[in-house]
C-alpha cells in the first residue's frame, strides 16, 4: 500500500473543491515552501514537490476522477506510475504561471522559467504516446510486470538533445539575451503600457543553434524502438487507465518528456465473471445433488476449490467464499467468490428415468409453506 499523503491533505482543501480553490491552495503551498525561500532546506523542498505532484493529479479533470474512484493506485502508486520524481525544472515548466508575481523573476534559477508572472525561456515538451494493454484475472489479482516495446521520439545521443553539434554548437540569443522573452513600453492614452512576448529570433528558447547536429538534423529528437518496462498494480479495472510520467516522447532541444498512457483491458475468463472485486461462477449441480447433499469442485483464480452443497440446496442459493475474489486497487481487503446455484432439469429422459421420476411424483412431494415462499418473495423482487 502507497505510504504517500492523500492528496486533498498535502493541500488541505476538502474532497469537493473547485478547481479555483485547489489552485489558490497550490500556489499557497508552493509560495510558502519555495526554495528561493527555504534555501538548502531538503524538508520544504520536499513538500514543494509534494505539493507540486498533488496539483499535477487533482487540477487534471480526468486524473482527478481516476483518484477519487482508486486513490495513489489508481495513478500508478509504487509501480512508477504519475507522480513522484518531477523536478524542479519540470515543476516550474507546468505550474511557473501559477506563482505570479510572488519571487519577481526569482525563478531564473530554474532554467529561466519566467517571474513576475512573465512568460519565461519556453520548455518544450514531449507529445505523450497511448498505449492498451491486456491482462488476464490471474495478472489482475497478483500485479504484473510487462515489458512493451513502443516506437518514440527519443533524445538524439550525439547532441544529447540540444539539436546542436556535439551538444554545444549554440549561442545565447541576442536579442533577449537569453531570457526567451522581449519586452515592448507603448505609449496609450492612459500611460506607457508594458507587454512581454516570445522571442522572435529564438522562438522563446533562449539560445541559436550555430551548427545542426547531423544526427537529428538540428531537431534533437529521433525516432526509434525502446522497450518499457510496465509494473502494473494489482486490482486494476478494465478501462482504467494509468501514466508513466515522463515515458512518453522526448521533446525538440531537450525539455520535458510526455507520458506514456497506458489503457487496461481486461480478458473474459472462461468461467468466472468480475463484478468489482468479486468474482461470480455459475454452478449447475444435478436433482440427487441438490435433494441429497455433496461436493462440488469449482474454479477460483489460482486454481480449484471444493465447496459443500447442503442436502435440500434450492435453486439459486448462493455460496460465498470469502477472500477468493481480487484485491481492492487501494489494498484494502479482498472480494468474495459468489457461487450460483442452479439445479439442471434433463431435457431427454429414458424410459427407466421416466419411470423413476415418475415414482417420485406418486410420492407427492410437495414443497412447504416456508420453500413457497421463499420462491415466491425472490420471484417478486425479480420482476419488482
Amino acid at each position: 500500500m502507497s505510504n504517500k499523503r492523500d492528496y486533498y491533505e498535502v493541500l488541505e482543501v476538502a474532497k469537493n473543491a473547485t478547481a479555483d480553490e485547489i489552485k489558490k491552495a497550490y500556489r499557497k503551498k508552493a509560495i510558502q515552501y519555495h526554495p528561493d525561500k527555504n534555501p538548502g532546506d531538503k524538508e520544504a523542498e520536499d513538500k514543494f514537490k509534494e505539493a507540486a505532484e498533488a496539483y499535477e493529479v487533482l487540477s487534471d479533470a480526468d486524473k482527478r476522477a481516476r483518484y477519487d474512484q482508486f486513490g495513489h493506485a489508481g495513478m500508478g502508486g509504487a509501480g512508477g506510475f504519475s507522480g513522484g520524481g518531477m523536478s524542479m525544472e519540470d515543476i516550474f515548466s507546468h505550474f511557473g504561471d501559477i506563482f505570479g508575481g510572488a519571487f519577481g523573476g526569482s525563478f531564473g534559477g530554474f532554467g529561466g522559467f519566467g517571474g513576475g508572472g512573465r512568460r519565461g525561456r519556453r520548455v518544450n515538451r514531449g507529445t505523450d504516446l497511448r498505449v492498451r494493454v491486456k491482462l488476464n484475472l490471474q495478472e489482475i489479482a497478483t500485479g504484473v510486470e510487462k515489458k512493451i516495446k513502443v516506437k518514440k521520439y527519443v533524445a538524439c545521443p550525439d547532441c544529447k538533445g540540444t539539436g546542436a553539434e556535439n551538444g554545444t554548437a549554440y549561442e545565447t540569443c541576442s536579442q533577449c539575451n537569453g531570457s526567451g522573452v522581449v519586452t515592448q513600453v507603448r505609449q496609450t492614452m492612459l500611460g506607457a503600457m508594458q507587454s512581454t512576448s516570445a522571442c522572435p529570433r529564438c522562438g522563446g528558447e533562449g539560445r541559436i543553434i550555430t551548427h545542426k547536429c547531423a544526427k537529428c538534423a538540428g531537431e534533437g529528437i529521433l525516432k526509434e524502438d525502446e522497450i518499457i518496462t510496465l509494473n502494473i498494480p494489482a486490482g486494476v479495472a478494465d478501462g482504467m487507465q494509468l501514466s508513466m510520467s515522463g515515458a512518453g516522447n522526448a521533446a525538440r532541444h531537450g525539455g520535458v518528456n510526455g507520458d506514456l498512457l497506458i489503457l487496461v483491458q481486461e480478458e473474459d475468463h472462461p468461467e468466472l465473471l468480475r463484478d468489482e472485486n468479486d468474482l461470480i461462477y455459475n454452478a449447475l449441480i444435478d436433482f440427487p445433488t441438490a435433494a441429497l447433499g455433496g461436493t462440488l469442485e469449482v474454479p477460483t483464480i489460482d486454481g480449484k476449490a471444493k465447496i459443500k452443497i447442503e442436502s435440500g440446496t434450492q435453486p439459486g442459493k448462493v455460496l460465498r467464499l470469502r477472500g477468493k475474489g481480487l484485491p481492492s486497487i487501494n489494498g484494502y481487503g479482498l472480494g468474495d467468490l459468489l457461487v450460483n446455484l442452479s439445479v439442471y432439469v434433463p431435457e431427454n429422459l429414458t424410459a427407466d428415468e421416466r419411470k423413476k421420476i415418475e415414482e417420485l411424483r406418486s410420492s407427492n412431494f410437495e414443497p412447504n409453506k416456508s420453500i413457497k415462499d421463499r420462491i415466491f418473495s425472490k420471484l417478486r423482487h425479480m420482476f419488482d
